[in-house]
Formats: structure tokens, C-alpha cells, sequence
């Protein structure tokens, strides 16, 4: 099986009018699909020619507060923040530029080694991040392994490992796959 990239993330927003101000006209991602009905919003964002970024809007939804990228929290989580690649530092600088134009704080350019990063939020209090590949560090051709304690099934390799899960024994048949 061979993955596309993510098909959209999908987000939630309380202010869709903002949500597409911010992503089509100040970081130049194209609207491409939108429904609704009442109380209830599917926008699309166009990251790149496979992958989007998605919003619902529906009644009652509220900004989250805001939580600092990769800082540790205690309790229940299930998202950091998403970090969105550009091609190079230019665009990097460019995109830290708009952010302060428009009112949004912004960090300076970080290196992690292997890319370089800015830090902010968008207006629904999303922590996001734009990244660049540093020339000569392509972890997807030379995966790196840095931790000091890392968890067993990471040391099995880059690669996925067949067998640690069960097989399939009863696929679904051509005549019951329908699509609702």
C-alpha cells in the first residue's frame, strides 16, 4: 500500500468568514470546495496538488486556547500543531513577514537541524508551523534515530515491520463493498 500525502486535516473553527480570510488571502492557500447547510460549514483549503487542509463551522464551536508549540502538557491531547513545508528559506522569511503584517506574533527562523522553522497561530488559535528541508538532511532518504531512550519497536528500523499485527483472514467480497 503506498500512501498520497494526507487528503485534508480536517479543523474546526467558530469564524469561517476569518478562517478563509487567513488561509486563501494571507497564506495564499486556494479555496477549493466548500458546502454547508444550516449551522453546519465544510470548507477545503489546497495545501499542494494531493493534500488540503478542511474546516467544519458549526454552531456553538469556540477558538481553542492557545498552547504553545511542542511545549509538554499534563492530561488529555491529541494535537500539537501542523507544520506545513515550504521550499526554502525566502519563502520561510516571506511567510514571517505577512504573519507580523497582519497582527499575528510569529517566531524567528529556528534550526532543528535538519529543517528550519517559523512558529505562530491562526486566527482559531491553531498552532501552526512553516518548515523547510535543510539542504543535505533529507530524513526521508537517510532516516535519523536521536533519542537517548527510544521505545522498542523504534529500534526495529525506518521501515514497517510485517507480522506485529494480525492478517487478514476474511477480506471484504467484491459484491458487499458498497459506499454509502
Amino acid at each position: 500500500m503506498r500512501f498520497r500525502g494526507i487528503n485534508h486535516l480536517a479543523m474546526v473553527t467558530a469564524d469561517m468568514d476569518k478562517t478563509i480570510r487567513f488561509w486563501r488571502d494571507l497564506i495564499g492557500m486556494r479555496l477549493v470546495n466548500g458546502f454547508g447547510t444550516d449551522g453546519f460549514r465544510h470548507y477545503f483549503f489546497e495545501i499542494d496538488e494531493k493534500n488540503t487542509l478542511a474546516f467544519f463551522e458549526w454552531d456553538g464551536a469556540r477558538p481553542v486556547e492557545p498552547k504553545d508549540h511542542g511545549v509538554p502538557v499534563k492530561g488529555p491531547i491529541v494535537f500539537d500543531h501542523i507544520a506545513f513545508g515550504v521550499d526554502s528559506n525566502n519563502e520561510a522569511w516571506l511567510l514571517k513577514d505577512k504573519l507580523e503584517a497582519a497582527g499575528f506574533d510569529c517566531s524567528g527562523v529556528i534550526d532543528h537541524g535538519s529543517i528550519h522553522s517559523i512558529y505562530s497561530f491562526d486566527p482559531n488559535g491553531i498552532p501552526i508551523e512553516f518548515c523547510y528541508e535543510v539542504e543535505g538532511h533529507d530524513m526521508r532518504k537517510n532516516p535519523v534515530l536521536r533519542d537517548d531512550s527510544p521505545p522498542a519497536s523504534a529500534l526495529e528500523g525506518a521501515e514497517p515491520q510485517l507480522g506485529k499485527w494480525p492478517e487478514v483472514t476474511h477480506p471484504t467480497p467484491l459484491e458487499k463493498r458498497r459506499i454509502i
